[in-house]
Parts: C-alpha cells; sequence; structure tokens
C-alpha cells in the first residue's frame, strides 16, 4: 500500500517538473521569437528613416535647383519682350500645376473630431462624429466651386490629381498620413469662398454632428508648392 502511495506520489511530482520543464521551454521559445521581431522591427525603422532622410535630401537638391533655373530664366528674360511673356506663361501653368509657393487674400478652415458626448453617442453613430476622407473631399470641391484658385490641407497643396482616402483612423493625402485637427487654406475672394459656411454650406452640415468648425477671411494667405514629384504612367503628351 505504502509503495502504490509512494508511485502515485513520484508520478505527480514528475508530473509536475514536466508541465514545469514545457512551460519554461515555451517562454524561452515566446522571448526568443519576440526578440527576434522586435530586432527585425528596429531594423525596417532604421531603414525607413534612412530612405526618408535620403528622400528629403534629393527633394531638396531639386528645390535649389529650381531656384537656380527661376533665377536665370528670369535674367534671360528681363531684356526680351517675347521671353518675358512666355515666362510670365510658365509661372501661370506653374501656379496651375501647384508648382510655386502663391499668397494672396482668402479663407482659413478648420475642422476637428466632436467631443464625444452621452448625448451625440444617442443621437449619432461614433463613425459620424469623426472628419472622414469624404468630409475633406466635399469641402474641398466646394470651395473649388466658389473659385479658391488655391489649396492646402494640414500643409499638404492640392492639386487636380490629388487623392484623398482614408487609411483607417486618418486620412491620407497623395499617401501622406494627416489626421485631426485638419487646417484648411483657400486663396480665392473671400465673400465667394464664405458660401460653403452659409446656412446651406457643408460646414454647418458637418457642425450637426459635434464637428468643431471655425472659418475666418484673411488678407493674405500663404501656401506653400508641392514638393512632390508626379509622375505619369499613362497619359502622354500628343504631339
Amino acid at each position: 500500500m505504502l509503495k502504490n502511495k509512494d508511485a502515485i506520489t513520484f508520478g505527480i511530482i514528475c508530473l509536475i517538473l514536466t508541465i514545469g520543464i514545457c512551460v519554461q521551454i515555451k517562454t524561452v521559445n515566446i522571448s526568443g521569437t519576440t526578440t527576434s521581431t522586435n530586432k527585425q522591427l528596429n531594423n525596417l525603422k532604421t531603414q525607413v528613416l534612412r530612405m526618408k532622410e535620403r528622400c528629403d535630401e534629393i527633394y531638396e537638391k531639386i528645390d535649389v535647383s529650381q531656384n537656380e533655373l527661376e533665377k536665370t530664366r528670369k535674367n534671360v528674360t528681363s531684356n526680351d519682350t517675347e521671353l518675358k511673356a512666355l515666362e510670365e506663361k510658365i509661372n501661370k501653368y506653374n501656379i496651375l500645376l501647384g508648382y510655386t509657393d502663391v499668397k494672396g487674400q482668402g479663407v482659413r478652415i478648420t475642422l476637428a473630431d466632436a467631443v464625444t458626448s452621452n448625448a451625440l453617442k444617442v443621437l449619432y453613430d461614433s463613425t459620424d462624429l469623426i472628419i472622414h476622407d469624404r468630409d475633406l473631399l466635399l469641402v474641398v470641391n466646394e470651395l473649388k466651386t466658389s473659385g479658391a484658385e488655391a489649396i492646402e490641407i494640414n500643409g499638404k497643396r492640392i492639386l487636380g490629381n490629388t487623392a484623398i482616402s482614408c487609411d483607417g483612423n486618418v486620412v491620407a493625402i497623395n499617401g501622406e498620413k494627416v489626421s485631426s485637427p485638419f487646417t484648411i487654406n483657400a486663396i480665392g475672394f473671400p465673400e465667394r469662398l464664405a458660401i460653403i459656411n452659409n446656412t446651406n454650406g457643408y460646414l454647418k452640415e458637418l457642425e450637426k454632428y459635434g464637428i468643431k468648425t471655425t472659418f475666418k477671411s484673411e488678407n493674405e494667405i500663404i501656401i506653400s508648392k508641392h514638393i512632390r514629384g508626379n509622375s505619369f504612367k499613362y497619359a502622354k503628351t500628343i504631339k
């Protein structure tokens, strides 16, 4: 009888030791995997940062080259009426393409997600209380319809082919992530641009959902040029 008890006790001890060893091995494996994953993530982050630094350097060189080209062009065309007219045409198209800094009278709009309250939770779905890509698109389109000549959102110049899309909890403008609050600058005749802030304007529609909006006319709005080059894969010029 004692032998049976000893055997049972010994068996329980062996089982406990076996479970302990398995748990320890699993913990070591998880720890090793986590360490390896963290190392890979750190390496990827380092590569991304290096690529970003490299891209910034290239764009800075492009910016310097463009400034030098502009100076040279002005010197060449200063004493030639025909070339000066051509220079003015180039400047006009650069403004349309967003390749130059611009300033002028206009408006500044800010949009911020609603501060969630119990009342808003009851009335609306939580997704209605935040600013989406479609909201920014509607604001941009309404500003364009009202005669805006240049627009930017959080420092990102809006061009004819600018993509504004949803990217998780944020919005991507040409692939670059931006988040609330959004500052929208638009150059144009302020009284016409103010339509967006009228009773039937889209800003008032957003305010119904608790979205915070501000609208202010400015004597001078400065909008920076688009610094990322556009590449066209399918569109070709007709000669």
